[in-house]
């Protein structure tokens, strides 16, 4: 089987605030595909404290990885071990570059299953107020100022001829300029949900206000983790 398993967003995030079956996975599984082993570690450390780091066997998969490259990871799962797939942060496979062995999967009847979590993107649209019926994610903008501008320029227009929730997400070190970006260009009836620091106990930050308060409001996100989004 390849177990999807949810990373939290925040190292602070209690422990209670996920199913104990995610421990009780790891605890069973020695091998993982990670986005990144550090992270990985962490989060494995964090779900099962006394499970050994020296009995791991972390394959990576990153937005680099194809599918050719892990080849031994599949060998094994032909071989009936069980796998475990993580994420940075939050859901694998969303804004993330699992989907590329949850495909194989499917295409040699390895059982995939996933695991409840949070994703920070979810977390955002739902307590955004805005709507959840029909959205969208974008993922992250271009970095280019100009062709960024296109971009939220045509996202207003969406929300205004559909009705759409637009959802993206920037990295933290730039989401100032994001919001500065952001503030210029909507027009002040557009609402804008800013989510940040989601599951952190202590600091969690969601605020939805129309881009004429942001505009006044001189916030400060640089480097909070934080998903963006625009409605109506």
């Amino acid at each position: 089987m390849l177990y999807l398993l949810p990373a939290y967003l925040s190292d602070t995030s209690p422990r209670d605030f996920f199913a104990p079956v995610i421990s009780e996975i790891i605890e069973k599984t020695s091998f993982f595909l990670v986005e990144n082993e550090k992270t990985a570690r962490k989060v494995i450390k964090f779900y099962c404290p006394e499970k050994k780091q020296s009995e791991l066997k972390l394959f990576l998969l990153n937005k680099y990885t194809e599918t050719t490259d892990l080849k031994e990871a599949q060998q094994l799962m032909l071989e009936g071990e069980d796998f475990g797939l993580l994420s940075e942060a939050g859901l694998p496979c969303i804004a993330d570059p699992g989907s590329i062995i949850v495909r194989w999967c499917h295409q040699n009847s390895v059982k995939v299953v996933p695991v409840n979590g949070p994703s920070s993107i979810i977390l955002a649209l739902i307590a955004s107020g805005l709507n959840g019926q029909n959205f969208t994610f974008h993922g992250y903008l271009p970095i280019d100022r100009s062709e960024r501008r296109k971009i939220i320029q045509n996202i207003e227009n969406q929300v205004d001829k559909t009705g759409y929730s637009q959802i993206f997400m920037e990295t933290p070190y730039r989401n100032n300029q994001l919001i500065e970006e952001l503030v210029k260009t909507l027009g002040p009836g557009t609402q804008l949900c800013i989510a940040a620091n989601i599951n952190h106990p202590t600091e969690e930050l969601i605020l939805t206000k129309k881009i004429s308060h942001w505009k006044e409001a001189r916030a400060d996100y640089h480097k909070i983790p934080a998903i963006f989004v625009i409605g109506k």
